[in-house]
């Protein structure tokens, strides 16, 4: 009696994984699963011929391929659901600095009604008769700060708002400039002060994105929140 049941490894062939779409009972399509190529290679050992057996070697390699194309598709499904939650996550931390101000390298900042301005003198090395210098919109000198010898590294200073006679300064925009003796000689320095965040966005490529009057500029980049 002939055998229906081809023994042949070209059955095992037909097993292969593959992107291919199988219809289903609705008359939609659906990828074979890894539950639908187990039952296949199972049913298919149980018919074939004991005289001539599947070879392991191709068994194996069968379903190895099946288990890391699993692997990769599960793989990419959990990358998909972190990229989310990290957009989610950078989205909550964006929203909570609107309001805020970040330290960014400026030579003009922002007095109030009331309180201090402060900011930062960048030193690359230590300095001496360190000075700093506030003007008004219209260019007149209105305060100068000592601030004696100081070591390398961010000199933070705190402006009170006050000219030279005590008299509080009205609101508004001031221009600063740092001047500080190294090895005898003068020469100015970079100053970072307070600015307010007016908005946040995301970028896919550059992450979270303050907005301040100043410009826009990657959170990665600022020194400092308050």
């Amino acid at each position: 009696m002939s055998n229906d049941i081809s023994t042949s490894s070209s059955y095992l062939d037909s097993l292969r994984w593959q992107e291919s779409q199988v219809a289903t009972s609705d008359g939609e399509s659906d990828a074979l699963t890894q539950e639908d190529f187990f039952s296949l290679l199972t049913q298919q050992l149980s018919y074939q011929d004991p005289s001539n057996p599947a070879d392991n070697d191709q068994m194996i390699a069968q379903m190895t391929s099946f288990t890391m194309a699993q692997g990769i598709s599960d793989l990419n499904s959990n990358f998909d659901t972190l990229a989310t939650s990290m957009t989610s996550n950078s989205a909550l931390q964006a929203s909570t600095l609107v309001g805020k101000q970040a330290l960014l390298e400026s030579n003009t900042l922002d007095l109030n009604e009331s309180g201090d301005a402060k900011g930062s003198i960048v030193a690359e090395s230590a300095v001496e008769s360190l000075t700093l210098s506030v003007t008004d919109a219209s260019g007149q000198l209105v305060r100068t700060i000592d601030m004696g010898s100081q070591p390398a590294g961010a000199v933070r200073f705190a402006w009170d708002g006050n000219n030279e006679s005590g008299e509080r300064l009205p609101e508004g925009e001031y221009t600063l400039s740092a001047q500080g003796s190294t090895n005898g000689q003068f020469s100015s320095l970079p100053i970072a002060t307070f600015k307010n965040i007016e908005s946040v966005n995301i970028n896919g490529s550059s992450g979270i994105i303050v907005n301040t009057k100043e410009g826009a500029v990657r959170l990665t980049d600022i020194a400092e929140i308050a």
